[in-house]
């Protein structure tokens, strides 16, 4: 589907100028990178000689840091804990240009830190040190009460869920009302458990895997992917479902429509993690500067096939976009 220069141009220009509000779980990624040289003596497990070391923004911090990336101002709102893990986080969105001053703090739970082994450009293992139990009630009110303070001054919202407590039911019931009563665009990446509670926004981005299960009918062609995006759309009464389909892409169902097929870009793939996050940062960015929904979806499309390039989480800048964008997509009409 190609998209003619003159709106790739607009698309790209009008990038960087909006304010993203990100609600989600937000994570330290830790990677601890080596080489395997010999099996433990202990165990039939190898031994990782560590020889470099790295901490990431991961999560919904991740996504900010793609809107960052992308030149767009990302409001991340969300809750850590008050321990080093929260300490190193903060400095790390300073770093990235993200403000750290719309983030809670909860003394009763951990800043979700997972650290990855990586061994030969190869992932090991993966260890998790997080809590997951739902916000407090007082927790849950201060998040709204800083939501509620942005939301006339953003340029669409993301709802990141990664199931670890802060995007709760009674949340969500508040905060959606609120968005489409401001006439405000709201992406949201799922997390399978809460899938049902989205109802009601503008899009939402499941993988083919997370769609299928929560249908109930898993996706091994495309009757199979048009049977599903087709009920979560019904039952979710989202404007548009975009559901990520690994190699073979990215299919867009809109309400009152039918259902577009946008092709991979990626030249190579080494690792999809944070993926999802891109997407959604990108489809969003887009909206907000005046892209329709399947121009978004080219747009995002784009970005997820940059940074499936690289290992771990990882951003696109608008630069790499635009390049995507005009070598793959446009038709060169003015």
């Amino acid at each position: 589907m190609p998209i003619k220069i003159d709106r790739i141009n607009k698309i790209t220009s009008n990038i960087g100028k909006a304010s993203i509000l990100i609600l989600g779980d937000i994570m330290l990624d830790e990677y601890l990178h080596g080489v395997v040289s010999r099996i433990s003596p202990e165990a039939p497990v190898p031994v990782v000689e560590i020889n470099h070391e790295q901490l990431r923004l991961g999560g919904s911090a991740n996504v900010a840091s793609n809107i960052a990336a992308l030149g767009n101002k990302p409001c991340l709102l969300g809750v850590i804990g008050e321990d080093d893990a929260a300490v190193k986080l903060t400095q790390l969105l300073k770093q990235k240009g993200i403000s750290p001053d719309y983030l809670v703090n909860d003394k009763n739970r951990r800043t979700t830190i997972k650290t990855r082994v990586i061994a030969n450009s190869q992932q090991v293992v993966r260890a998790d040190r997080e809590d997951t139990f739902e916000v407090d009630g007082e927790t849950e009110k201060r998040i709204f009460g800083r939501f509620q303070s942005l939301i006339d001054n953003i340029g669409g919202v993301i709802i990141s869920d990664y199931g670890k407590g802060l995007i709760t039911a009674s949340l969500l019931d508040k905060i959606i009302p609120l968005c489409r009563e401001k006439n405000v665009f709201v992406g949201v990446d799922p997390k399978e458990t809460h899938f049902f509670n989205y109802k009601r926004v503008s899009v939402v981005t499941p993988n083919h895997h997370e769609a299928g299960f929560v249908a109930g009918h898993r996706i091994k062609n495309d009757n199979d992917l048009q049977q599903v995006g087709k009920m979560l759309l019904e039952k979710l009464q989202a404007d548009s479902i975009l559901i990520t389909r690994g190699e073979k892409g990215m299919a867009l169902f809109i309400k009152g429509g039918g259902i577009d097929y946008f092709p991979t870009v990626a030249k190579k793939v080494f690792d999809v993690t944070g993926a999802g996050d891109t997407v959604i940062a990108a489809f969003v960015s887009a909206v907000a500067a005046g892209a329709d929904l399947k121009e978004a979806a080219i747009v995002s499309n784009c970005a997820a096939g940059v940074v499936v390039g690289e290992i771990g989480t990882a951003a696109v800048t608008l630069p790499e976009l635009t390049h995507e964008l005009k070598e793959h997509f446009a038709n060169g009409e003015e």
